[in-house]
């Protein structure tokens, strides 16, 4: 168990400060973080989007945006938005609300939100700064949804966490196939990209399946770096928590609010494992996936990778459980027909808990494959309005030259 165990976050510069930028509102130079205390002011920075389908790439983009200021601002876009600018979302904006209301470096979020970034949202809500990743959004007329705050030098970039997008889960749930965690080297996976995602003009950048690629440092950005104090309730919780959702959150949530000071440890079981027992082709994200998409929700405080399917003795010894909770989800016996909570019911320290969300990673997928030609349409949609803005790229670029 110790080799699970996270190294202190504290504060990283790594890839948030792109270029040898200084920080917004810094006293020191570019390549140099600044605390909070010494900034002159307050830096508030605003984002937006669908936020459709939730995934660390999301997560991610807004953790490098709270490390470019003080207060992080997030706008979400309504239904109708979506659907008019790009197609039908997955999630209602209900949500797509809560869901990036429990990523844990949001302080605020700002209900239907315009698609269309202007100067007048960001001072309506104070915000020194507009940021988003380094891919481009377009409307339906296929303009730069940031063009204004960018003539305006009012824009920071971050960078497009490789490796996923909500076309690439998509299209692993539309497939289902044993191989989709090596997505590039699977030929079936690679002619549905060539359907779904791209469109016969070319490939764009932004669209396009990359391989997702785990490292430490980006583990340590993720995790807390809190270890438990003393008085705090220690509850351990373990399951897949495949395509991290709104029913993973409300479950979350119900769980942190079982003791005052709670420190919920999350225990995410191998790739194997969950096939095991959840069969088909589950998991459809890979252990280092599920990983950061948990460690990015705001109620939880730890991650135990690869952890073991029955929550014995060693486990709620080495941790020092004070209450195990599961929701009201079927328990799945282990590998030798016991039950996996068997210790903990024995302690008396097991609780089920009732979150009132039946979601399941199952209904998703269900949404999924029920809407299957609309996705398809508008990815095939995103795709050709992407491609075009390149071709006017390399046309700009083209007459640059020339004159």
């Amino acid at each position: 168990f110790e080799a699970v165990k996270m190294i202190k976050n504290g504060h990283h510069a790594t890839d948030d400060h792109q270029k040898g930028d200084a920080m917004p509102g810094c006293c020191k130079p570019a390549g140099e973080v600044c605390s909070p205390e010494k900034r002159k002011r307050l830096v508030r920075l605003w984002c937006d989007g669908c936020y459709d389908m939730v995934h660390y790439g999301h997560s991610n983009q807004l953790r490098q945006a709270k490390n470019m200021g003080d207060y992080l601002i997030v706008g979400v876009h309504t239904d109708a938005e979506i659907s008019k600018h790009k197609g039908p979302p997955v999630f209602t904006q209900e949500e797509r609300y809560k869901m990036v209301r429990a990523i844990k470096w949001v302080d605020e979020i700002v209900e239907g939100a315009p698609y269309v970034t202007t100067l007048e949202t960001l001072d309506k809500y104070n915000c020194d700064y507009c940021v988003h990743g380094d891919d481009i959004t377009l409307t339906v007329d296929g303009k730069d949804t940031y063009d204004e705050v960018k003539r305006a030098g009012r824009y920071k970039e971050c960078k497009r966490t490789q490796g996923v997008s909500t076309t690439d889960l998509v299209g692993r749930m539309l497939l289902m196939t044993k191989a989709h965690h090596s997505n590039l080297s699977n030929p079936d996976y690679q002619q549905h990209t060539d359907n779904f995602g791209k469109g016969p003009k070319g490939h764009s950048p932004w669209t396009g399946v990359s391989q997702f690629l785990q490292t430490s440092q980006k583990i340590i950005q993720f995790a807390s770096g809190e270890e438990p104090q003393p008085g705090d309730t220690i509850i351990y919780v373990a399951g897949a928590f495949d395509l991290f959702h709104i029913g993973h959150v409300d479950f979350l949530e119900m769980v942190y609010k079982q003791a005052e000071r709670p420190y919920v440890i999350v225990g995410l079981h191998f790739d194997q494992e969950v096939n095991r027992y959840k069969g088909k082709n589950y998991p459809i994200m890979n252990i280092h996936e599920r990983t950061l998409s948990v460690l990015a929700c705001r109620y939880v405080s730890e991650v135990v990778i690869g952890a073991p399917y029955a929550v014995g003795k060693d486990l709620l010894d080495h941790f020092k459980v004070d209450l195990v909770c599961h929701g009201k989800t079927e328990v799945f016996p282990d590998k030798d027909e016991s039950d996996p909570y068997a210790e903990a019911k024995r302690r008396g320290i097991f609780r089920t808990i009732n979150s009132g969300n039946n979601l399941t990673t199952d209904d998703i997928v269900q949404r999924i494959i029920e809407n299957r030609l609309q996705y398809e349409a508008r990815n095939e949609k995103k795709e050709a309005k992407e491609m075009a803005v390149i071709e006017a790229m390399k046309k700009r670029r083209l007459r640059n030259r020339i004159c």
